[in-house]
């Protein structure tokens, strides 16, 4: 007898259901293993039968927990499917409301450099600071207005 032939008959040894033959019994009181293996099946049995007998009583407001989550996931579910079904048209969106916002940065940054550019009336003159505000160019006065910051 081997222990891998007495493995599916210990649960019904263990019962109470299945009688070994004699040479199953004397390989079972021989063998660890096998004697192991009955004793899990018994204490499971044991165990088992405890719960029958024991009942559980709810806390308060378990139902009413229960059925809430129950809703919750219900509800999670039933909005995942709707975006999953309207993907394409929210990923749409999302690429016109990336494009319409790459183009106002390419307008402000395109009107920008516009501003920064000189006026063609004022040619070089303007840039090297001898506008009529500041004075002749000679003298103090134009070293005292290139000091005194413009407001």
């Amino acid at each position: 007898m081997r222990c891998d032939d007495l493995s599916g008959l210990m649960p019904g040894v263990a019962a109470g259901e299945v009688v070994l033959p004699a040479p199953a019994r004397q390989h079972v009181e021989h063998c660890l293993r096998c004697q192991a293996e009955l004793v899990q099946h018994r204490r499971v049995l044991r165990a088992m039968r405890a719960l029958r007998h024991e009942v559980l009583e709810p806390t308060p407001g378990a139902l009413a927990e229960l059925l809430s989550s129950l809703e919750y996931g219900g509800e999670r579910r039933a909005v995942r499917s709707i975006l999953h079904r309207h993907r394409a048209a929210y990923l749409g969106g999302l690429a016109a409301a990336t494009a319409a916002g790459a183009a106002g940065v390419a307008l402000v940054a395109t009107r920008s450099r516009r501003s920064r550019t000189p006026t063609p009336g004022r040619g070089a003159a303007a840039s090297r600071g001898s506008s009529p505000r500041r004075g002749s160019g000679t003298g103090v006065g134009t070293r005292m207005a290139a000091a005194v910051p413009r407001v």
